[in-house]
C-alpha cells in the first residue's frame, strides 16, 4: 500500500485469495485514486468474469489512455474466466500506461504455473488467505488503531461472536460505532455495542463461555435459556465447542507460566488468559475430550438429526447439566 500511496504503480495486479474485503479494498483504491472524474469517462473500463473474455481484456488493456497519464482495466470475478491463463501473452509486454486490476476470489494459482511466475516478474500477485474468527479480535484492535479508535477486549470478542468472520460486516458494523463515538473518549464498549447494534452484552455466546469457564452454573442457565428462546444454539454451539477445544489445548501446552506463550498457542489476547487457567482447573483434560464429543452430539440434534421432539430450551438445558456435572 505504501507504493500506491506514493502513485507508484505496477502494471498488474492480481488479487487472489479467501479473503475479499482486502482485495475490494484495493481495488476501490486504485478505482478511487488513480483517475479524476472527467479521466474515468475515456480512461476506466470495468469487466466482470462472467460477461466477458481474456480476448476482450487484452486488446482493452492494449489501449492507450486520453488526456490521462493511466489506463485503468479492472476485472471483478475473474476467477469465472474460462482461460486465465491467456493473460500470459499480455504479461510478456505490458504497457507501463495501463493499470490492470484482476480480482480473482475464493481462489489461488498454481505457484508453479508461468502465468504466476510472470506476475510475479512483471506485475504484483497478493494472496488473501481467510482470516479466521480466532484472529478477527485482533484485526479489530488493528483497524480501529488506524481510524484513530479503540476497543475492549471483551466488545472485541462479543463482536465477533456476534458478526462472525465477514469483514464486510464487521466494518459495517464498526462504521456505525466510530459515529456514535465521543471525541474525547474514542473507545468501543460493550455497553456502546449493546446500545447501538442491539447485541445484549449480559445474554451473548461469549458470556455464556465465560461462565461455563468460571463453572457460574446459574449464570450459565440463565444465558442459555435466552439464546435457546432466541433460537442461537446455531451460534452457541460452536462457540462453546471453541472455548473446550482451546481448555484441552491448555492442557498440552508445556510451559504455562508465560501468559504470552499461551495466548499465542491459544491465538487469544493476553487479556484472556488468567480465564483460560480458572477454566482448566474446573475442567480435567478428560473431561474436556467429553463435553467436545457431547458438543458434536447437541450441535446435530438442535439440526434435527437424531432429535424428533426436543425443543432448544430443552436441548440446552440438557446439554448445560451435561457439561457442568
Amino acid at each position: 500500500m505504501n507504493e500506491l500511496h506514493n502513485k507508484i504503480y505496477r502494471p498488474v495486479y492480481f488479487l487472489q485469495g479467501d479473503e475479499p474485503w482486502f482485495i475490494d479494498q484495493i481495488t476501490d483504491y486504485l478505482q478511487n485514486m488513480v483517475l479524476d472524474e472527467a479521466q474515468k469517462a475515456f480512461n476506466l473500463f470495468v469487466f466482470y468474469g462472467r460477461d466477458t473474455d481474456m480476448a476482450t481484456i487484452i486488446n482493452t488493456a492494449r489501449r492507450y489512455p486520453m488526456m490521462s497519464n493511466y489506463l485503468l482495466v479492472i476485472v471483478k470475478e475473474a476467477q469465472a474466466l474460462k482461460s486465465i491463463d491467456e493473460l500470459t501473452h499480455y504479461l510478456k509486454t505490458p504497457l507501463s500506461s495501463t493499470i490492470l486490476v484482476i480480482n480473482y476470489k475464493y481462489k489461488s494459482l498454481d505457484k508453479r504455473t508461468s502465468l504466476y511466475k510472470l506476475l510475479s516478474e512483471k506485475g504484483y500477485i497478493a494472496d488473501f488467505p481467510k482470516l479466521y474468527e480466532d484472529r478477527i479480535p485482533k484485526w479489530i484492535v488493528q483497524y480501529l488503531n488506524s481510524r484513530k479508535a479503540s476497543i475492549d477486549p471483551d466488545a472485541a470478542v462479543l463482536l465477533t461472536e456476534y458478526v462472525g468472520d465477514d469483514l464486510s460486516k464487521i466494518v459495517n458494523e464498526l462504521e456505525k460505532l466510530l459515529i456514535v463515538l465521543p471525541e474525547n473518549k474514542r473507545t468501543i464498549t460493550t455497553s456502546l455495542i449493546e446500545k447501538y447494534i442491539g447485541i445484549s452484552k449480559e445474554f451473548n455466546a461469549f458470556e455464556l463461555n465465560k461462565a461455563l469457564a468460571l463453572k457460574q452454573v446459574v449464570k450459565a442457565y440463565r444465558i442459555g435459556k435466552y439464546l435457546a428462546e432466541n433460537k442461537l444454539l446455531v451460534v452457541a454451539i460452536p462457540s462453546m465447542y471453541s472455548l473446550f477445544s482451546k481448555i484441552l489445548l491448555f492442557h498440552n501446552i508445556p510451559d504455562k507460566s508465560d501468559k504470552n506463550t499461551v495466548a499465542a498457542a491459544l491465538r487469544i489476547n493476553p487479556f484472556f488468559v488468567e480465564e483460560y487457567r480458572q477454566a482448566a482447573r474446573n475442567y480435567s483434560p478428560s473431561k474436556a475430550r467429553n463435553i467436545i464429543a457431547l458438543l458434536r452430539e447437541y450441535d446435530l440434534k438442535s439440526k434435527g438429526m437424531g432429535n424428533v421432539s426436543a425443543e432448544p430450551t430443552d436441548l440446552m438445558k440438557e446439554l448445560l447439566f451435561k457439561i457442568l456435572h
